[in-house]
């Protein structure tokens, strides 16, 4: 967590402290999955007593909005900086992809199985959106649906998660099928589900982008 040049000493020591149980959790998460997430456990390794570790951190919940809200800003922040240099539509699902890549557990952390019982506050769904509409924007060069389905009149008053983009129904219908099946082959190759199946998923998700990319008559 960054701090500024004006903070105090104890503010310092506080970010710090934050900073070093984020990241025994990002450990644990990785070993045992988000479910299992224990701050007594962290307070243990890091030779705290329980109540010390909540001050810094009031419940499980709140610590995993933290480490939520740490995925969710470097995706974006990741995608915005691609964006800003020119990358288009297919060019951003690559970055995507190597972001997730990267760290299989932090894209499990917001698009994989919900955590039972955990909800995100609303600043989150905020993060979310960025990432959507950084997509949309560049999503502009898909050629959207040639005839309208039910599904697209369905959106025309369901587009709360696009935000405010202008992008017509018949557009954002195409842009769900790209974001869905990108987010199905990327989800099975980290799950290990193409294991000793002896094909490059790399090739596989490039396939699959060609294809949702290509024109549409």
């Amino acid at each position: 967590m960054a701090t500024t040049g004006t903070s105090t000493p104890r503010e310092r020591y506080r970010a710090q402290v934050r900073a070093e149980i984020t990241r025994h959790a990002w450990e644990q998460i990785a070993t045992a999955g988000a479910s299992a997430l224990s701050l007594n456990a962290i307070a243990k390794q890091m030779g705290m007593s329980g109540p010390a570790l909540y001050r810094y951190f009031a419940s499980r919940d709140d610590l995993i909005t933290e480490l939520v809200r740490e995925a969710y800003r470097s995706l974006a922040d990741t995608l915005g900086t691609a964006a800003s240099s020119g990358a288009d539509l297919a060019a951003l699902a690559h970055v995507l992809r190597d972001w997730a890549v990267t760290d299989p557990q932090r894209y499990f952390l917001v698009y994989g199985t919900p955590i039972p019982g955990y909800r995100a506050p609303e600043d989150i769904t905020a993060v979310s959106s960025e990432i959507m509409t950084i997509l949309l924007d560049a999503g502009r060069e898909l050629t959207p649906n040639t005839a309208l389905t039910p599904f697209d009149a369905h959106l025309a008053s369901h587009r709360d998660w696009a935000g405010d983009h202008p992008a017509p129904p018949g557009a954002l219908h195409r842009f769900l099928t790209f974001w869905t099946r990108l987010h199905g082959v990327l989800s099975l190759e980290l799950a290990g589900h193409f294991t000793g199946m002896d094909f490059d998923p790399a090739l596989l998700f490039t396939a699959e982008l060609d294809g949702l990319l290509s024109p549409r008559s």
